[in-house]
Protein backbone atom coordinates (compact mmCIF):
# COMPACT_ATOMS: atom_id res chain seq x y z
CA UNK A 1 0.00 0.00 0.00
CA UNK A 2 2.90 2.35 0.39
CA UNK A 3 4.81 1.91 -2.51
CA UNK A 4 0.90 3.19 -4.25
CA UNK A 5 1.12 5.96 -2.10
CA UNK A 6 4.63 6.90 -3.68
CA UNK A 7 3.96 6.09 -7.28
CA UNK A 8 1.04 8.58 -6.47
CA UNK A 9 2.63 11.43 -5.22
CA UNK A 10 5.14 12.56 -7.73
CA UNK A 11 2.42 11.86 -10.63
CA UNK A 12 0.12 14.81 -8.99
CA UNK A 13 3.14 16.95 -8.20
CA UNK A 14 3.62 16.73 -11.92
CA UNK A 15 0.21 17.31 -12.94
CA UNK A 16 0.00 20.17 -10.75
CA UNK A 17 2.90 22.02 -11.57
CA UNK A 18 1.82 21.36 -15.86
CA UNK A 19 -1.11 22.88 -14.87
CA UNK A 20 0.59 26.02 -13.43
CA UNK A 21 2.84 26.10 -15.97
CA UNK A 22 0.54 26.66 -18.69
CA UNK A 23 0.38 30.06 -18.90
CA UNK A 24 -0.93 30.56 -22.65
CA UNK A 25 -2.38 28.61 -25.16
CA UNK A 26 -1.33 28.14 -28.97
CA UNK A 27 -3.33 27.19 -31.65
CA UNK A 28 -3.10 26.97 -35.81
CA UNK A 29 0.91 27.34 -35.47
CA UNK A 30 2.63 27.17 -39.16
CA UNK A 31 6.05 27.92 -40.52
CA UNK A 32 6.71 29.56 -44.12
CA UNK A 33 8.67 26.51 -46.29
CA UNK A 34 11.55 27.55 -47.76
CA UNK A 35 13.95 27.11 -50.73
CA UNK A 36 17.53 26.25 -51.19
CA UNK A 37 19.95 28.73 -49.79
CA UNK A 38 17.34 30.40 -48.17
CA UNK A 39 18.30 30.96 -44.55
CA UNK A 40 15.23 32.63 -42.54
CA UNK A 41 11.39 32.41 -42.55
CA UNK A 42 8.38 33.32 -40.29
CA UNK A 43 6.61 30.70 -37.90
CA UNK A 44 2.55 32.39 -37.41
CA UNK A 45 0.00 31.39 -34.86
CA UNK A 46 -2.26 32.06 -32.60
CA UNK A 47 -1.76 32.79 -28.53
CA UNK A 48 -4.01 32.96 -26.05
CA UNK A 49 -3.66 33.98 -22.29
CA UNK A 50 -6.62 33.15 -19.60
CA UNK A 51 -4.79 35.32 -16.83
CA UNK A 52 -2.15 37.60 -19.19
CA UNK A 53 1.17 36.99 -19.95
CA UNK A 54 4.14 38.13 -22.31
CA UNK A 55 5.77 36.49 -25.09
CA UNK A 56 9.48 36.52 -24.14
CA UNK A 57 11.86 34.66 -26.40
CA UNK A 58 11.40 31.48 -28.71
CA UNK A 59 13.47 29.14 -29.76
CA UNK A 60 14.62 26.25 -31.95
CA UNK A 61 16.88 23.81 -32.72
CA UNK A 62 16.54 23.91 -36.76
CA UNK A 63 17.80 27.88 -36.49
CA UNK A 64 20.93 29.67 -35.16
CA UNK A 65 19.03 32.48 -34.01
CA UNK A 66 15.13 32.62 -33.16
CA UNK A 67 13.51 35.53 -32.43
CA UNK A 68 9.98 37.72 -31.98
CA UNK A 69 9.73 40.10 -34.59
CA UNK A 70 7.01 42.88 -35.28
CA UNK A 71 6.57 44.75 -38.84
CA UNK A 72 5.20 47.35 -39.45
CA UNK A 73 4.84 50.63 -41.82
CA UNK A 74 6.89 53.19 -41.10
CA UNK A 75 6.29 56.36 -43.52
CA UNK A 76 5.34 53.77 -46.28
CA UNK A 77 8.47 51.64 -45.74
CA UNK A 78 7.48 48.52 -44.66
CA UNK A 79 10.29 47.87 -41.44
CA UNK A 80 10.66 44.68 -39.44
CA UNK A 81 12.65 44.54 -36.37
CA UNK A 82 13.02 42.41 -32.70
CA UNK A 83 11.52 43.01 -30.16
CA UNK A 84 11.89 41.99 -26.48
CA UNK A 85 8.66 41.19 -25.59
CA UNK A 86 4.67 40.60 -26.80
CA UNK A 87 2.40 41.46 -24.79
CA UNK A 88 -0.84 38.85 -24.60
CA UNK A 89 -3.79 40.44 -22.72
CA UNK A 90 -6.02 38.40 -20.47
CA UNK A 91 -8.17 36.75 -22.55
CA UNK A 92 -7.50 38.14 -25.41
CA UNK A 93 -6.34 36.46 -28.52
CA UNK A 94 -3.06 37.75 -30.25
CA UNK A 95 -2.63 36.47 -33.96
CA UNK A 96 1.25 36.45 -35.03
CA UNK A 97 0.69 36.96 -38.88
CA UNK A 98 2.62 37.87 -41.71
CA UNK A 99 2.78 41.71 -41.84
CA UNK A 100 2.42 41.92 -38.00
CA UNK A 101 4.51 39.99 -35.29
CA UNK A 102 5.72 36.70 -35.83
CA UNK A 103 8.76 34.21 -34.59
CA UNK A 104 11.40 35.00 -37.06
CA UNK A 105 14.15 31.94 -37.68
CA UNK A 106 17.03 33.04 -38.98
CA UNK A 107 20.44 31.02 -40.05
CA UNK A 108 18.37 27.76 -40.66
CA UNK A 109 20.39 24.51 -40.20
CA UNK A 110 18.71 23.38 -43.64
CA UNK A 111 15.72 24.25 -45.64
CA UNK A 112 12.23 23.94 -44.00
CA UNK A 113 10.26 21.54 -46.68
CA UNK A 114 6.45 21.81 -47.19
CA UNK A 115 4.28 19.18 -45.03
CA UNK A 116 7.07 18.41 -42.57
CA UNK A 117 7.16 20.24 -38.96
CA UNK A 118 9.77 21.95 -36.85
CA UNK A 119 10.38 22.24 -33.43
CA UNK A 120 9.66 25.47 -31.97
CA UNK A 121 9.92 26.56 -28.20
CA UNK A 122 8.00 29.25 -26.75
CA UNK A 123 9.11 31.07 -23.61
CA UNK A 124 6.30 33.18 -21.63
CA UNK A 125 6.54 35.28 -18.62
CA UNK A 126 3.11 35.47 -16.38
CA UNK A 127 1.94 38.67 -14.42
CA UNK A 128 3.70 37.65 -11.31
CA UNK A 129 6.99 37.29 -13.23
CA UNK A 130 7.03 33.24 -13.59
CA UNK A 131 8.63 31.81 -16.72
CA UNK A 132 7.32 28.88 -18.44
CA UNK A 133 7.99 27.57 -21.76
CA UNK A 134 6.00 25.53 -24.61
CA UNK A 135 7.20 23.18 -27.04
CA UNK A 136 5.28 22.56 -30.15
CA UNK A 137 5.98 20.90 -33.34
CA UNK A 138 4.98 23.29 -35.97
CA UNK A 139 3.54 22.10 -39.22
CA UNK A 140 5.76 23.72 -42.24
CA UNK A 141 3.53 24.81 -45.76
CA UNK A 142 4.22 25.99 -48.79
CA UNK A 143 3.26 29.83 -49.74
CA UNK A 144 0.67 28.07 -52.63
CA UNK A 145 -0.91 26.39 -49.39
CA UNK A 146 -1.28 29.25 -46.92
CA UNK A 147 -2.65 31.57 -50.22
CA UNK A 148 -5.34 29.20 -50.28
CA UNK A 149 -6.14 29.12 -46.82
CA UNK A 150 -9.22 31.33 -45.95
CA UNK A 151 -9.67 33.20 -42.42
Amino acid sequence: MKLFHFAILPMSILMATSAIAQVAVVVDPWARATVQGQKATGAFMKITSKDGAKLVGASSPAAGVTEIHEMKMEKDVMKMAAVPSLDIPAGKSVELKPGSYHVMLMDLKAPLADKTSVPVTLMFENNKGVKSQIELQVPVKSMNMQSQHKH
